[in-house]
């Protein structure tokens, strides 16, 4: 049999398969990136117990454990686990602190003929480490801030960096008020998690220098680590540079055509009606920042695009409303924010020149 496992460094470099033992409560408000919940007990289960354990103690509460997960259902999750072990032979299982339903899903393993090894330590255990991870990049890497108006590519030059940090990636957002995308975002810990798992596979790649897309706390409703977010305030800023056309066409790409696609893609011919929906929300949004008047023109140009789109496919009429609030939103904003900045600016310049410093930076060290 292998041995149980505390290295958690390698589990995570080696994207280890993980069998998480926790109840489904538990793994939705947090889990690892492609671990499965193949859990010891349900969430009813798991709350009974709990509650015997409050009322009668430890021993009492272990043993209704094993009258609740007893006879068909007891056998049908030892039929899982088995499968997960055959099929991954190099995993690993785990529970919360590495304590009884681990051990509990480890033993009855061997019962039917299957020696399957569990992290010490247990979710918490990693889920700390991970956590050390983010904070001990703070501390002894150095970063440096992409920033750029509204529309710049600012991803994209991050997608050709091996020394970048995702945050919007991660977060599975745009970061800006219409940043929401049809699938959903990650919980807080899911997104830490992600983030963390990233900066340790640089970190092991010898990378000890990162950039960032310039964000706010917030991306979406993923908190940026504190810590991180307190750094990017004093970080060397590289400022990105586009032309307006450039920035409404590549607005125009990623907030309508893609988007939509994706709604399309996730929900059939209903997707066309759930992203208009979604489109004209984010207009909401910041009703209160654009005032009554200005939102009720732009909102007016985003219905009469979404009804030609909706129409004929055509989405010439979207550059409308992209380029209102541009003008007199999204810029005027970036303007100040630049200005604000401008003694942490060390460089500007298009993508292409953009990337090339970056590299560079990289390469001297």
């Amino acid at each position: 049999m292998r041995d149980n496992s505390s290295d958690y460094r390698a589990l995570f470099l080696g994207d280890v398969p993980m069998m998480d033992a926790r109840a489904p409560v538990e793994f939705d408000k947090g889990a690892f990136p492609g671990v499965h919940n193949l859990p010891l007990m349900d969430d009813l289960e798991r709350q009974k117990v709990g509650t015997c354990y409050k009322q009668h103690g430890q021993e009492a509460a272990i043993a209704l454990g094993h009258r609740l997960v007893s006879g068909d259902i007891k056998e049908r999750r030892i039929a899982a686990w088995a499968a997960f072990a055959k099929a991954n032979p190099h995993g690993y299982l785990y529970c919360f602190r590495g304590g009884l339903r681990s051990q509990t899903v480890q033993r009855w393993l061997q019962e039917a003929g299957i020696d399957y090894p569990r992290v010490l330590g247990g979710y918490k255990a990693m889920r700390s480490f991970l956590l050390d991870t983010l904070e001990q990049a703070v501390e002894q890497c150095r970063f440096v801030v992409l920033g750029g108006m509204t529309g710049t590519g600012k991803t994209d030059v991050l997608s050709q960096l091996s020394n970048a940090l995702d945050l919007e990636g991660h977060a599975n957002h745009r970061g800006s008020s219409f940043g929401k995308r049809a699938t959903g975002q990650p919980a807080q810990i899911d997104f830490e998690n992600r983030l963390a798992i990233d900066v340790l596979k640089k970190r092991a790649a010898g990378i000890e220098q990162f950039v960032l897309e310039d964000e706010s706390r917030l991306v979406g409703s993923c908190n940026v680590p504190l810590s991180l977010h307190q750094g990017m305030q004093g970080y060397p800023l590289v400022w990105l540079e586009d032309s307006f056309d450039n920035r409404v066409e590549r607005i125009l790409r990623d907030y309508v055509v893609d988007l939509c696609a994706e709604f399309v893609s996730l929900h059939g011919e209903e997707g066309h009606e759930l992203f208009a929906e979604r489109l004209l929300q984010s207009l909401d949004r910041i009703y209160k920042r654009l005032g009554g008047e200005r939102h009720q023109r732009l909102q007016g140009l985003m219905e009469a695009a979404l009804d030609e789109q909706q129409r004929s496919g055509q989405v010439d009429l979207h550059r409308g409303w992209i380029e209102g609030l541009l003008h007199e939103y999204y810029d005027p904003m970036y303007a100040y924010q630049r200005e604000s900045k401008a003694s942490r600016i060390e460089f500007a310049g298009d993508q292409a020149a953009v990337v090339d410093y970056l590299r560079e930076r990289l390469a001297k060290g």
